[in-house]
């Protein structure tokens, strides 16, 4: 292997993990390890293109700090479309994309100052409003986080209720551990000889494929593009589907950023709204565009492959009422406000205080971004396989 080559390898290998924050603690679980595992197929060496710095485009250009909730990978991959197409530029913006560590340390960044912007979930956006951080969601550009249970193909389980009796995989510190409690009580499942088994997060989907648990509580968007690696035929059980839900990805910045440059907010929200659009009408082009931008994912077999399953699975969560009958980007407040009163519910201290949905959530820049219904029927039709797998 050329030097380069090995030195890329040995960063792939080194920077593997998942996105699974404790809700409920803020803890993030990153483990160095030294040989190549589940999260290389993830794309690997994305965390190598932490920090990506574009030519200055002169004095004039504002530069802006964004973080992602993750390493790069497709479900983030238009951030970076929205950099190459010059959306960002057009405005008067240098946009510097940097990997994250998680949603909800993402969110504490942003509001401590050390990004300008983030892409954070749902989940973590309301979990540090309630700690007291001042944060604003600009935009929702994903309208399902995908929590849920992921099954083998050949798996005998069809609904909610096959669930009770069989033994289930959770990592405790995932993203939708906290909510599992939720999805009982609302599917109504009786759990009373339901044996749930705590694993390593590094090796949960393997403990499915293997047969050691019946099923997984997972993201679908994380832990699907991983079990299809593996060659294992899945399905997902959205817990969306049993009223159990957090919107995906949402534009974050500071309160006193939108008070004190609330052009600055728009710009950002358009350009990233605009790079989703790109995405979901040329999905591959975004992904050539991302593989350029961002050519350690290419260092894995899979890494390409990954890329684009993440991305068709992020994008269905973008078909949605508020995304097809308003604007790309539209929150809808009243199932934001639900999500608050879950995530204060079930994955907040007992101390926290719940935000108002009206103060933490805006549509104020929302609204210039459209598809028309020829190019939404060409993202359902796009994302049709995706839609089998999560039922």
């Amino acid at each position: 292997m050329p030097p380069s080559l090995a030195r890329a390898d040995t960063m792939a290998r080194f920077w593997l993990g998942r996105e699974r924050s404790n809700d409920r603690g803020g803890e993030q679980r990153m483990t160095p390890r030294s040989k190549l595992s589940r999260r290389g197929l993830l794309g690997g060496a994305a965390a190598a293109a932490a920090v990506m710095p574009r030519p200055s485009l002169g004095q004039s250009a504002k530069a802006v700090r964004i973080t992602l909730p993750w390493l790069a990978n497709g479900s983030t991959l238009f951030t970076y479309v929205a950099r190459n197409q010059g959306f960002f530029r057009k405005r008067g913006i240098e946009a510097t994309i940097a990997r994250g560590y998680g949603s909800v340390a993402a969110a504490q960044a942003v509001a401590a100052g050390e990004f300008d912007f983030g892409f954070v979930f749902a989940g973590g956006t309301i979990l540090g409003a309630a700690r007291g951080l001042p944060l604003v969601a600009l935009a929702t550009l994903g309208y399902d986080a995908t929590m849920g249970v992921a099954l083998r193909g050949d798996s005998p389980i069809r609904s909610p209720q096959d669930l009770a009796g069989k033994t289930i995989g959770t990592v405790p510190t995932s993203a939708e551990a906290p909510y599992w409690n939720a999805f009982v009580k609302k599917a109504g499942i009786d759990v009373s000889g339901t044996k749930m088994v705590q694993m390593d997060n590094r090796v949960l989907e393997q403990g499915l494929v293997h047969r050691q648990v019946d099923a997984i509580t997972a993201i679908a968007t994380s832990s699907v593009p991983v079990i299809l690696a593996m060659k294992e035929p899945c399905r997902f059980l959205l817990w969306s589907k049993s009223d159990v839900s957090l919107y995906a990805g949402q534009v974050v910045t500071r309160r006193e950023t939108l008070a004190r440059d609330p052009e600055l907010c728009r710009a950002v929200t358009e350009a990233l709204t605009e790079g989703l659009a790109f995405a979901l009408k040329d999905p591959n082009a975004a992904l050539d565009i991302f593989v350029r931008e961002v050519p350690e994912i290419g260092i894995t077999p899979t890494g390409r492959e990954n890329a684009r399953v993440s991305q068709g699975l992020m994008h269905y969560t973008v078909l949605s009422p508020e995304a097809e009958t308003r604007a790309l980007g539209y929150t809808d407040l009243d199932r934001a406000g639900a999500m608050v009163d879950m995530v204060m519910t079930y994955g907040v201290p007992k101390d926290a205080v719940r935000p108002d949905p009206a103060q933490l959530f805006s549509n104020a820049f929302v609204g210039s971004v459209t598809l028309s219904k020829a190019e939404w029927d060409a993202v359902r039709a796009g994302t049709a396989d995706y839609a089998a797998i999560l039922g």
